[in-house]
């Protein structure tokens, strides 16, 4: 019987390789609620764990079946059990960055995401497999380690980011180690082309941090959006809004606010952010400049936020409106990196429009 079952497991190796990717997806979409709780952690590290020992293996087993001893059956597992962990981690990370609200900064990961697909189907050979999937697992550390560090450490910023780094090469230094130990040849043999694959992660990602394309968990926006006044009474945020359209309530168009010359407008926010992390959050105003064709700051304002709250840390500033035309408050962290974006647009009425009240999350 388990002959048979072995028999199946390597006639179909590589789809049951490509649908346990899959099952990584589905399993972090039923576990994963906030980033900062043990439960995702304890996931993460069992990733980390399950392809640290399964990538390992499949090296020492093949280095032995290269001198002439037997294939075990259960060898045909282990590509398995990492093409799954390799999944989770990626869909956690699709998670976690797709939550950040500015979705536009995390399409790296959704392009690599592709490639992944295709590289669990092209890369079949063991030379091209232990060099793929050992520069995945360092993408996947370098990748849980940029979000991970911040939530220990309760710091954001270049150095935490760089620590990041620090952590995760030590540990693919120790894989790679223990590669070494079990089959010197072999991992001699291969050893360049995952160095070269790993540097190249380094760099790209070190170019999306420090181009603003990451995303910059674990901070995330929980809500975020513009009125015509904002003010916390007994605990709760309410806010007064004139009546959107369908297109801006459902397809999230940017609304146009209808004031009175002079009149303010209000931006809000909630910021999620781990239970030990105090950090600032900026809001950016900045108008469109139809002769010069370029945006225009027009106010900078910052504010605190601590961690903790699971709709996050409410807050609010207001900039009183000279100019017509298109706007935007960018919500940033102090050194500049946008948490999401709010675009609208402004025009001058004699009358103010009816408002609503409503309060908000």
């Amino acid at each position: 019987m388990y002959q048979k079952i072995f028999a199946r497991v390597q006639k179909y190796e590589r789809h049951l390789s490509a649908l346990a990717m899959v099952a990584g997806f589905v399993a972090d979409n039923l576990l994963f609620e906030r980033v900062d709780l043990w439960q995702t952690q304890s996931v993460f590290a069992g990733y980390t764990v399950i392809c640290f020992i399964s990538i390992s293996l499949l090296h020492w087993i093949e280095a032995r079946t290269a001198r002439g001893r037997p294939r075990p059956r259960w060898r045909l597992l282990l590509p398995i059990a990492t093409q799954f962990a390799l999944g989770g981690f990626w869909s956690g990370f699709v998670i976690f960055y797709g939550r950040s609200a500015d979705l536009g900064a995390s399409w790296p990961f959704l392009i690599f995401l592709f490639l992944i697909l295709l590289g669990s189907e092209y890369f079949s050979r063991y030379h091209e497999r232990l060099v793929f999937t050992s520069v995945l697992f360092f993408f996947a550390l370098y990748s849980y380690a940029i979000f991970a560090l911040p939530i220990y450490t309760g710091t954001l910023g270049v150095w935490t980011f760089i620590g990041s780094s620090i952590v995760a090469v030590c540990i693919f230094t120790l894989f790679t180690f223990l590669l070494k130990i079990l089959s010197r040849e072999r991992f001699l043999a291969d050893i360049q082309h995952i160095r070269l694959g790993a540097l190249g992660v380094l760099i790209v990602l070190n170019v999306f941090y420090f181009t603003n394309i990451l995303p910059p968990l674990p901070l995330s926006a929980s809500a975020a959006g513009v009125y015509h006044s904002v003010a916390r009474v007994s605990g709760e945020y309410l806010a007064k809004s004139e009546s959107k359209p369908w297109k801006v309530r459902y397809l999230g168009f940017a609304p146009t606010l209808h004031i009175t010359r002079g009149e303010p407008i209000y931006a809000y926010s909630s910021v999620f952010a781990p239970t030990a992390l105090t950090t600032n959050i900026v809001h950016r105003w900045q108008w469109y400049d139809p002769l010069k064709k370029k945006w225009i700051t027009k106010a900078i304002i910052a504010y605190s936020i601590f961690g903790g709250r699971d709709n996050g840390y409410r807050g609010y500033s207001t900039v009183g409106m000279n100019e017509i035309g298109k706007w935007r408050v960018d919500v940033e962290t102090i050194d500049g990196r946008r948490i999401t974006r709010l675009p609208f647009t402004v025009a001058i009425v004699a009358t103010p429009l009816p408002e609503e009240a409503i309060t908000l999350n």
